[in-house]
């Protein structure tokens, strides 16, 4: 018997192949162009679909920013309002007079402490030495001419008769207009001036006003008719009409002065009243003092045999 015959191995037939070995090896057998483009249809839907996702996403995330940011502010605000109502409720519980006072008790008392060490070390005397060579004559004495003008107020503090009183006060209000007119510019000063010229100068026209030398050399307005300068028979003021600002200011001024009194008669009321009231009006409190200075000692011993038998 001869040796077997050698077969040539043959390619297994189509139905004999598996589903997916022979769907694996129709793909690798088609064209690469044909494998691209399947490969880039997925690709292609998903580009399509990207824009729509992207619209929502965007749509979503601005009214969460809008929500975030509204609400960042809305604590911050918080914040700030709770800062600011503890510093008004601190500001609040200080009265400013004790900080005004404070802070002046502790200007004065580091005042006496460089004092004290200037002396300590310089001598007696030395801190004002030294004071003085920081001043120019100019400032040396208007310095000087202020305390004699203090010194002089203190002088005519007290009460000497109602033209006195009348001419202070006069003086406080000329103090006040001077005030006034420095704060805005000087405007005050110039109107009054302006209108002063203007009524001298009316005055001179129509002869009224007549300029004549006195003892001293001086020359005066002398007025003729009492419309200038009026005097206790004149009645040229009922024709000046004046401003609102003036009467507004004559209010105040009123204002000012009864409160004042108002505050002094309350303060002399108060005076020694820690006690009982005894009185209804402040002539029965008069009366009820002096029937006290007569009788207090005749009454003492029965007002107080009453109460103990009251508190009994």
């Amino acid at each position: 018997m001869g040796p077997p015959t050698k077969r040539r191995k043959m390619s297994p037939l189509t139905d004999d192949v598996p589903a997916a070995t022979r769907n694996s090896t129709e793909a690798e057998s088609l064209p690469a162009e044909s494998r691209s483009a399947d490969s880039d249809k997925p690709a292609e839907d998903a580009h399509e679909a990207t824009p729509e996702l992207d619209t929502e996403q965007t749509a979503t995330s601005k009214p969460n920013a809008r929500f975030a940011a509204l609400k960042k502010r809305a604590t911050a605000s918080a914040k700030s309002n709770l800062t600011e109502a503890k510093a008004e409720a601190q500001r609040a519980a200080v009265d400013p007079s004790v900080l005004s006072n404070l802070s002046r008790r502790s200007a004065i008392a580091q005042h006496n402490l460089l004092k004290a060490d200037t002396e300590e070390q310089l001598g007696t005397g030395a801190f004002e030495r030294k004071r003085a060579w920081d001043y120019t004559i100019e400032e040396s004495e208007r310095w000087d001419e202020r305390m004699a003008q203090k010194k002089e107020a203190r002088d005519k503090n007290a009460f000497s008769d109602y033209g006195a009183e009348a001419a202070k006060i006069y003086d406080r209000q000329i103090r006040e207009l001077e005030k006034q007119a420095a704060k805005d510019g000087g405007r005050n000063r110039e109107e009054y001036q302006k209108q002063k010229a203007e009524l001298i100068e009316q005055a001179a026209r129509s002869g009224g006003l007549e300029i004549v030398e006195i003892e001293n050399g001086e020359l005066v307005a002398i007025d003729r008719d009492g419309r200038f300068y009026a005097d206790e028979n004149n009645t040229g003021f009922v024709e000046q009409k004046p401003n609102k600002e003036n009467v507004d200011r004559l209010v105040e001024d009123i204002r000012k002065a009864e409160e004042i009194r108002l505050q002094k008669r309350k303060k002399r009321r108060g005076e020694g009243d820690d006690g009982d009231v005894t009185y209804i009006n402040e002539k029965n409190k008069q009366f009820n003092l002096k029937l006290a200075r007569f009788y207090d000692r005749y009454t003492t011993d029965i007002r107080e045999s009453f109460e103990r038998g009251t508190a009994v």
